[in-house]
């Protein structure tokens, strides 16, 4: 019981102290990732993610699309 009550106290020890001493050693600071840009679709006028959206080029000009039946929708409209 004693020997429980040790390693869990040393547990408990060690996560409090973990990030304290691990910024002190020189830890790498976290990466900011880049933001990506929100696009707005023209038929259904949601903002999507750039990288995850559907992209046509129309009329020499790239459209970002949620879906590919809004794609299709704008396609049959022009």
């Amino acid at each position: 019981m004693r020997l429980l009550s040790l390693v869990l106290w040393a547990i408990a020890v060690a996560a409090t102290l973990a990030p304290v001493l691990g910024r002190r050693r020189g830890a790498a600071p976290r990466r900011v990732l880049p933001r990506d840009e929100l696009v707005k679709d023209p038929v259904c006028q949601t903002y999507v993610v750039q990288s995850r959206a559907i992209r046509r080029t129309m009329d020499g000009e790239p459209r970002y699309f949620c879906s590919l039946a809004c794609a299709e929708r704008f396609a049959a409209r022009s």
